[in-house]
């Protein structure tokens, strides 16, 4: 993820704080470009837990824009 291009496949998702761990919910499956948009539009406490994952990496979307 650290070294990618504006339209490789990502998976976005964001992770609940449930008990037992909470669960994963895809919101998007396909470019980075537009998995940042849809990411951006998200309200900030949805934007706290959410993650975009390739075929070899996962990183927090937050620490992807402090990057």
């Amino acid at each position: 993820m650290r070294s990618t291009y504006q339209e490789a496949t990502v998976r976005l998702y964001h992770l609940d704080g449930g008990t037992e761990g909470g669960a994963a919910h895809t919101l998007f499956y396909g470019p980075l470009s537009e998995a940042m948009a849809i990411a951006a539009r998200q309200a900030e406490d949805v934007q706290d837990g959410l993650f975009l994952a390739t075929d070899n990496d996962v990183v927090a979307y937050l620490d992807l824009l402090e990057g």
